[in-house]
């Protein structure tokens, strides 16, 4: 299956089983490119939120005019926070930023359950890195690429270059099929 990526400087479209790496700075505003990622060429979308609420998620997603009927949210830091929850179709929660296994289940769950195209969006690695460690977040990224493959969906995965050393940004980015890159000033250049 074919994916229309709407993103300047990219591949107008990436096969059905590719995986994005978007490396921004740490102060780099990347939710206009995970948006025009979300927004085209989409039956359904799953945002798993390590960085930001389910909240916060929905109002980027509606300020963007993203098609938030499409939209499934797993919200990793709700439940450790203690902020209140309803666990309903469209936002989901695990326990805690780190408990990856549940993020991978989640991601099963959703491709399983929704036909169609489907895309990914994990925001982001570097708060896996932060709340695990760089091992298990590495298992959890390529348990996830694996399940893209494997159900024919693609995936965005963000990485803060500027806050991880140039060994592990390389082992994460030798793991991807294309990589986006944001700059400071807001240029982008990909590699595919």
């Amino acid at each position: 299956m074919e994916y229309t990526l709407a993103i300047e400087n990219a591949p107008d479209a990436i096969e059905g089983g590719t995986g994005i790496l978007l490396l921004h700075p740490s102060t780099g505003e990347t939710d206009r490119i995970d948006t025009e990622f979300l927004a085209t060429d989409t039956d359904h979308l799953l945002v798993i939120s390590t960085r930001t609420t389910a909240r916060e998620v929905k109002q980027k997603l509606e300020h963007y005019e993203v098609d938030e009927t499409k939209a499934t949210i797993l919200d990793t830091l709700s439940v450790e926070r203690g902020y209140t929850r309803r666990q309903s179709d469209d936002v989901r929660y695990v326990s805690a930023p780190d408990d990856l296994d549940s993020v991978v289940d989640e991601t099963e769950r959703f491709l399983t359950e929704h036909d169609g195209k489907r895309r990914v969006s994990l925001d982001s690695v570097t708060e896996m890195i932060y709340y695990a460690d760089e091992d298990r977040a590495f298992d959890a990224v390529e348990d996830i690429l694996d399940l893209l493959a494997e159900h024919d969906a693609v995936g965005l995965f963000h990485l803060a270059e500027g806050v991880h050393e140039d060994d592990v940004v390389q082992r994460f980015r030798d793991r991807f099929d294309g990589t986006i890159e944001l700059a400071e000033d807001g240029t982008v250049t990909t590699e595919f």
